[in-house]
């Protein structure tokens, strides 16, 4: 079964679909040798697209460019299907070479090497949508919004956050210095980060009792990835046998993984049959996923909290929650990310990543840039971070009272 993305642009690397051969027009004086063993050139191709112009185009490279000894015919490839995708404006929708394509596997298994943050177009600019648990970006003091005008001496202005990421990213101890622009502040600030192993925790669970007395689990959704499900059920199972009399839901910094990822953890809290969201795929399609029905924790007081960093398949889980069963959000705007990626394994390692539908809410709603504007909004300075404050962990609790 393929697996449907929601997932920030985190990750975006462009890359390229196995191809391993190419047709190049004739020139009038070829001054070079030409490529030749051709492999599937006719294999899906279009029969209404005049292709001449880039072969064309690939000649005359071929025969004129100053370093063409040194031409690398797959790196061109890769660049010419990135450029073919750039030009449909969605910066959701990509190739991945097979370094890339391992590297984002490993992301979405929950490790891989680099600052831990993820990163995505916010108005044209390279945002931080949110530094990562237990992350270097974390510890640095990164915050979700926080905008990044430069990458070591590389000015962000124009990069894609394919690029952004290939130079965020890195080995591990190699260190990255972000300039970073935060809301509020009259100039930028310079973060030297050193990069790690990041293994992503998915859940993370504690059984509290609050000033009303009430005891109460606050659990946190980091991803919703490969492993997302089971720590959840795991955590889930603890909550059935705790006594608690609320659930704190915390989806702050969560950028989003698989849909059916979201479709099973809302299950746990909603009757079979209830709609979780749906895809629109245009002309007239559209899918419908439902609870399966679990809904152990359906009966529990239910607050959640949401951020910027709440992102994709954290917003369908929210707003799932918020329009079958009226749960209050809590925090400040979700990022709004409400567009489905398909993830298509390619030839020779590499894959295709494409935005294949938008997703609705259950009331029908598309949150694409927008977000789910929380119903009680509570902001989360600096100044609380420093001294250990959480105001909306604390309204959260007060709700549940």
């Amino acid at each position: 079964m393929k697996r449907y993305l929601n997932l920030v642009i985190v990750f975006l690397l462009v890359g390229a679909a196995g191809v391993s051969g190419f047709y190049f027009g004739k020139t009038s004086q070829p001054s070079i040798e030409k490529v030749t063993g051709i492999q599937n050139m006719e294999q899906g191709k279009p029969q209404s697209v005049d292709f001449s112009l880039f072969w064309d185009s690939w000649a005359k490279v071929q025969d004129k460019f100053v370093n063409r000894s040194g031409l690398d015919y797959q790196k061109m490839v890769y660049g010419a299907i990135s450029g073919m995708l750039g030009a449909l404006s969605d910066p959701y929708t990509v190739f991945m070479t097979p370094e890339e394509n391992k590297e984002f596997s490993q992301s979405m298994e929950g490790n891989f090497e680099g600052i831990g943050a993820e990163i995505g177009l916010r108005k044209n600019v390279i945002t931080i949508i949110s530094p990562l648990e237990g992350s270097p970006a974390k510890r640095a003091g990164l915050l979700p919004g926080d905008k990044i005008l430069k990458i070591d001496e590389k000015l962000s202005v124009g990069l894609s956050t394919d690029e952004a990421v290939k130079l965020i990213r890195g080995p591990k101890e190699a260190s990255v210095t972000l300039s970073i622009l935060r809301e509020g502040w009259d100039a930028t600030k310079d973060f030297k980060i050193t990069r790690e192993i990041i293994n992503v925790p998915a859940v993370k669970l504690e059984i509290k009792e609050v000033s009303s007395g009430k005891k109460v689990a606050y659990l946190a959704l980091y991803n919703f990835t490969d492993n997302s499900t089971a720590e959840f059920i795991r955590a889930a199972q603890t909550i059935l046998t705790s006594s608690v009399q609320g659930v704190v839901l915390d989806l702050r910094g969560n950028p989003g993984g698989y849909l059916e990822t979201a479709v099973d953890i809302a299950s746990w809290f909603m009757p079979e049959g209830q709609m979780v969201v749906v895809e629109d795929y245009g002309n007239g399609k559209k899918i419908e996923h439902r609870s399966n029905g679990i809904n152990k924790l359906g009966d529990y007081p239910l607050v959640i909290l949401i951020n910027q960093g709440s992102a994709s398949a954290s917003e369908i889980l929210a707003g799932a929650l918020r329009d079958n069963k009226q749960i209050k959000l809590v925090g400040e705007k979700s990022f709004g990310k409400g567009s489905v990626q398909q993830l298509d394994q390619m030839r020779g390692g590499t894959s295709l990543k494409i935005t294949v539908a938008k997703w609705l809410t259950p009331s029908g709603h598309s949150i694409m840039e927008e977000g789910l504007e929380p119903d009680v909004k509570v902001g989360l300075v600096k100044d609380d971070m420093d001294n250990n404050r959480d105001p909306q962990l604390d309204k959260a609790y007060e709700l549940l009272k």
